[in-house]
């Protein structure tokens, strides 16, 4: 089986993080750190000068609050979970705010959601923009926030870790979290302590789960489903729970940013289709971690490699999206007699057809299903198989289908 063309990151050290294995929220990066740019940052400064407050969502540990403080440099900083501050704002929510400076970055909002009308009130008052920079690691709560108070009022983002455009040490086995790349020796210490404390502060907070070490079985368990079409009763049996059970969990997985759910693509094609999504973890690193896949090495010579890059295709492929502010729009299909093509993204009129394949040695046969699922359809298509190589120009398979480097996905996407 080939390895995959990434570069190892075993000598990576252009810069160095600060890492706190517990986790409380320290900036991803020290001082003597040479910031590494986002996609997003145009998107996020282009909202600046015509919204009050910015919205920044993601996974913890993404990178959120690095950004924000790199781009609003006089900014002032509070962090919505240190106990003292959540007491202040809790006893005084409209005290505090008037004696807040702006712009302000507001980090963990969703812990004090009473905030939003508060904010709202004052931006109603004085609609100046870009002074109320918000950042919230859970989703959900976020938005139902926004919604009911911030209407028309907030730009909304979302931060995923980095992408393999972003910083090219970004790959299957490392996933693109700052600390894990900055900092590779620790690989293990830092997932093991990442997963500890979202477990204790994301799903306690949103869920009265009784027994995390069942949640804990799940999320390996979950792992080895990477790139599946999802069974909830095949994940509920081994673990003893119902299936409502599972939906709750995968509900909060889902709104903490830690997997992405890809709906089966509907169109009129004469056929019995699949209905169920397939699921994907958003960071391939720790699901790498979660299937105890300790190295390269053991990722190339694994049974997951091939999930694992689909996941990894997956990821890079929603974080183009959102990084170049369009809708997240990504799709599978798979009809009954088992024709099924990884992704298919909607671009304008037409549609992408995509194959993810593990391999640096692409063959024509591999284009099939794309050719086969092509011809049902009425729109104009094009259709890439999208590998691990290192880039280079995109070449032609066969007549119809292209090869693509997953760190090329913008040139095909964009």
């Amino acid at each position: 089986m080939s390895r995959l063309a990434f570069g190892s990151i075993e000598k990576y050290d252009y810069c160095s993080a600060e890492i706190v294995l517990e986790f409380p929220k320290v900036t991803a990066y020290n001082t003597h750190m040479k910031f590494l740019h986002r996609a997003i940052e145009n998107e996020i400064k282009k909202a600046a000068k015509n919204f009050s407050a910015l919205l920044l969502t993601g996974p913890r540990r993404a990178g959120k609050t690095t950004l924000l403080k790199k781009l609003f440099p006089h900014a002032d900083y509070y962090l919505l979970e240190d106990p003292d501050i959540i007491a202040r704002v809790r006893s005084d929510p409209r005290g505090f705010l008037e004696n807040t400076r702006v712009p302000v970055i507001l980090d963990e909002i969703q812990n004090v959601p009473e905030l939003f009308s508060y904010i709202r009130t004052m931006i109603d008052t004085k609609p100046k923009h870009g002074r109320w920079l918000l950042t919230g690691s859970q989703e959900s709560p976020l938005m139902q926030g926004v919604t009911e108070s911030m209407a028309g009022r907030a730009a909304i983002f979302q931060l995923l870790p980095f992408a393999h455009s972003e910083n090219s040490k970004v790959s299957p086995f490392w996933g693109g979290f700052p600390e894990v790349l900055a900092k590779p020796a620790i690989r293990a210490i830092w997932f093991r302590s990442y997963l500890q404390t979202y477990l204790e502060r994301d799903v306690r907070q949103i869920s009265a789960i009784k027994d995390l070490s069942v949640f804990r079985r799940f999320l390996s368990l979950l792992a080895s489903r990477n790139g599946n079409i999802l069974n909830k009763t095949d994940i509920a049996s081994p673990l003893g729970v119902s299936v409502p059970t599972v939906n709750e969990w995968l509900n909060i997985l889902e709104m903490t940013g830690q997997i992405i759910l890809v709906l089966p693509f509907y169109e009129n094609f004469g056929k019995r289709l699949i209905k169920s999504p397939k699921v994907y973890f958003t960071d391939s690193g720790l699901a790498c971690y979660l299937l105890n896949i300790d190295n390269d090495r053991a990722l190339a010579a694994s049974s997951f490699l091939g999930a694992v890059f689909e996941g990894f295709v997956a990821s890079e492929i929603v974080k183009t999206q959102i990084n170049a502010g369009k809708r997240r729009e990504i799709y599978y299909f798979r009809d009954q007699q088992g024709l099924e093509v990884d992704f298919i993204i909607p671009k304008g009129d037409k549609l992408l057809l995509c194959e993810a394949k593990a391999t640096k040695t692409i063959l024509p046969r591999m284009a099939a299903p794309l050719e086969s699922l092509s011809n049902n359809i009425k729109r104009p298509v094009e259709k890439f198989i999208i590998h691990p190589g290192s880039a280079q120009k995109i070449r032609v398979v066969t007549p119809d289908v292209k090869t693509c480097a997953v760190g090329e996905l913008a040139q095909i996407m964009l």
